[in-house]
């Protein structure tokens, strides 16, 4: 009887969370119904609210937005559309921060949470997984001395939610795990376990790493 109920857990809890963010984010995406007209939409023409059109429409709009952002004359628009909202200072401050941090990490060339890093947080000896999101620059990197990275460190079960630390780069060890194990890994507490590394990662080998880093910095 045990067995069955435990069983019956495994399949639905899975289930059950992937069916609610499905749903949550096609309520979001269907939001964007709300720029039609109102005889355009599904209620004025099929009597009824139809969930996913609004998945469909918004899909489409980012495709179009695309393909328009890629022409000369998109550009220009673009262009014309970034010096209005320079002008307004509040607008200027988070529409340039929001697009700053977009393109770095939608870019191809971007380095942000493409590594996932291996540290010691909160304190020495205990260990959780970040992700590298760049390096200290500005005025921040001529107070900090040697090589520095900037790492996130998420909390789970809500990776979205975290902590930004700068660290020195001797004290970050590079992981052989992609960014969506990792993910995973996080997401799970730790029960959904990464693919079986290279090596174990032990006392003495990380010394000999971290010390072999120091020597190539010297």
């Amino acid at each position: 009887m045990r067995s069955y109920f435990i069983t019956g857990l495994l399949v639905l809890v899975p289930l059950s969370i992937t069916v609610w963010v499905l749903s949550t984010l096609i309520g979001v995406m269907d939001q964007s119904l709300l720029l039609l007209p109102v005889g355009w939409r599904p209620e004025a023409q099929f009597g009824r609210a139809i969930p996913g059109i609004g998945a469909i429409l918004t899909l489409l709009i980012i495709f179009v937005t695309g393909l328009v952002a890629t022409n000369f004359f998109g550009k220009r628009l673009i262009q014309f559309w970034e010096a209005l909202l320079a002008r307004v200072p509040v607008v200027k401050s988070i529409y340039y921060s929001v697009k700053q941090v977009s393109d770095t990490l939608f870019s191809d060339s971007g380095q942000a949470f493409r590594k996932a890093l291996l540290i010691q947080y909160p304190r020495h000896g205990s260990w959780t997984i970040a992700f590298m999101t760049g390096q200290p620059g500005g005025d921040v990197a001529n107070h900090l001395e040697g090589d520095y990275v900037s790492v996130y460190i998420p909390t789970t079960p809500n990776p979205t939610s975290g902590f930004f630390l700068m660290m020195p780069k001797a004290d970050v060890i590079e992981l052989d795990m992609s960014v969506d194990e990792a993910l995973k890994y996080i997401i799970s507490m730790g029960v959904v376990t990464p693919g079986t590394p290279s090596r174990i990662v032990t006392d003495g080998n990380l010394n000999s790493e971290l010390a072999a880093k120091s020597g190539n910095q010297e």
